[in-house]
């Protein structure tokens, strides 16, 4: 036996192709290894599109996550989040009476400086000029008003938040807004998964090439050194997808469980996700910048001008109104007022202790439903990333598996 074997290296040594036949399969294995790497970076690199315009023709690349950001949230909303809780749910779970709470005492801080410039910007002269004990009146009255009016109002947003926010738009609009966040998302719920394919690739195309191998010494062909390496460049980036998110279920096959290197993550992954959603999409901030200013603010600002009104509409402001500015200017202050109001609630609303104590009440629900997502469901997570364009990921593997065959049939198959 040992005999045959030192025969047959004698042999293969004795071949004018000796190097170029026995570097097949560091070549193949390197090589898959370098654009299985260049296919996963132009999943989302570049952020923002690298090239140039020919006529209306681009040419150019930019990476298939940010590209696509708006289709790929959408399907992300339709066939994974929406089963994990609607916008009611998560707004109920934020606690909308602390909220209310928390608000109210950040305005009556401000409330004087607030009226003041209110005031001021329909007619500062005849407002600077009122006297003290009136405007001083005026703000104990308004700064009576705040808390009941912001619970009262609060209420409302929170049992209409369904008909006031789309959550499927307000999805998408962040994700096409910040295409970073996009790639930011994924990547931290996908990084394990995303170096998996890429440490698989070496051992795939190390096989490959001992494959490679042996077809050579069968048929030594010089066009098949490149026909063989584009086969196994599409083949090896095909195969890595698949492993991620196949099996979608375990399954014995020969002794050994199979299972998709993602889907077997799910507990791990869900705490992932379910992190980053409640703090970067679900936020506090995020659902009342889309409830003021998205595209059904008009029916915000009807609730806000409807409680704000009742403010304005008791004896001591409206009649120091009317005796400053008249009856037309009254009428106008209220839609100043709402202006005002929105933009002064946003200021509390984004603060970052708010929203993360908020987060960490709506990461349990969310949590807890992400765990209980079937296998399809969950998949559908991370593979619309890679479903979206993934035909040109395998062509590109095929492409610069073929290129460094012709480079290997130029220098060690002369």
């Amino acid at each position: 036996m040992i005999d045959a074997i030192l025969q047959f290296w004698q042999q293969l040594q004795a071949r004018p192709d000796f190097w170029g036949f026995i570097t097949i399969p560091i070549v193949a294995s390197v090589v898959t290894w370098l654009h299985v790497w260049m296919a996963l970076k132009m999943v989302f690199y570049p952020i923002s599109f690298w090239g140039f315009k020919l006529g209306n023709l681009p040419i150019g690349w930019q990476g298939i996550v940010p590209r696509k950001a708006g289709k790929i949230s959408g399907i992300l909303v339709d066939q994974s989040l929406s089963k994990i809780g609607s916008l009611d749910e998560f707004f109920r779970e934020m606690r909308p009476d602390e909220m209310a709470e928390f608000i109210s005492e950040t305005l009556m801080e401000n409330v004087e400086e607030f009226i003041d410039e209110v005031m001021a910007d329909r007619n500062r002269t005849l407002w600077e000029n009122l006297p003290n004990a009136i405007k001083r009146r005026v703000y104990q009255h308004v700064r009576k008003q705040i808390p009941s009016i912001m619970e009262s109002l609060v209420t409302e947003l929170t049992f209409n938040v369904e008909n006031l926010v789309d959550m499927r738009q307000m999805v998408v609009s962040q994700m096409e807004n910040d295409r970073a966040l996009m790639v930011r998302m994924f990547l931290r719920v996908g990084q394990k998964e995303i170096d998996y394919i890429w440490h698989m690739s070496f051992w795939i195309g190390l096989f490959f090439g001992f494959v490679q191998m042996v077809i050579w010494l069968f048929v030594p062909w010089h066009w098949t050194i490149v026909f063989w390496a584009g086969l196994w460049g599409l083949l090896t980036n095909w195969i890595a997808i698949w492993m991620v998110f196949n099996p979608i279920e375990p399954k014995k096959v020969l002794g050994m469980t199979w299972h998709g290197a993602f889907m077997r993550r799910q507990e791990e992954v869900s705490e992932v996700f379910s992190h980053v959603s409640t703090r970067e999409l679900f936020t506090i901030k995020q659902i009342m910048s889309e409830m003021m200013f998205g595209p059904k603010a008009d029916k915000t600002r009807k609730v806000i001008k409807r409680h704000i009104g009742k403010m304005l509409d008791s004896p001591v402001v409206r009649t120091t109104i009317q005796m400053t500015m008249g009856w037309e200017e009254y009428a106008k202050l209220k839609d100043t007022i709402i202006d005002k109001s929105i933009h002064a609630t946003m200021v509390p609303i984004s603060d970052p202790d708010l929203n993360e104590s908020r987060a960490a009440k709506v990461n349990e629900l969310f949590l807890e439903r992400m765990k209980k997502l079937t296998p399809m469901e969950f998949q559908n997570l991370l593979r619309p990333a890679f479903r979206e364009d993934e035909w040109i990921l395998v062509v590109l593997g095929g492409v610069t598996g073929a290129l460094a065959g012709w480079i290997q049939l130029m220098l060690g198959f002369k």
